[in-house]
């Protein structure tokens, strides 16, 4: 699931924007749950492939992929997105933390709730 993620963000259509604004309002935990989400996706995907950078992380491959998998059913089930939504809103988080270079930014907060 998280190396599809990594292979969406790579590949984000036009269509992203538009299904974006088809989204629902999100709670503040419900946007982080998906950030988060996001920064286990790209960094699971760099340590498999052994990226530096990833690899100064924690190995979250395992870790960060029930997080990704829980967070995913809990968005479905609390604020109601279908899976499309949930792919659409996964690639945008994803696509921003890479735009902005702000993974090492939301790692460290990211972590933590790993351990919750």
């Amino acid at each position: 699931m998280l190396s599809i993620l990594a292979s969406l963000v790579l590949a984000v259509s036009p269509l992203t924007a538009t299904a974006q604004e088809d989204l629902p309002q999100l709670s503040l935990e419900h946007r982080m749950l998906a950030r988060c989400s996001a920064a286990f996706a790209l960094v699971a995907e760099g340590q498999s492939n052994g990226n530096a950078a990833a690899l100064r992380y924690p190995d979250i491959r395992e870790s960060g992929s029930e997080f990704f998998v829980r967070a995913g059913a809990r968005l479905m089930d609390e604020a109601g997105l279908s899976r499309e939504q949930l792919t659409v809103l996964f690639s945008a988080e994803a696509q921003d933390l890479w735009d902005n270079d702000t993974l090492d930014d939301v790692m460290p907060a990211c972590l933590s709730m790993l351990d919750t």
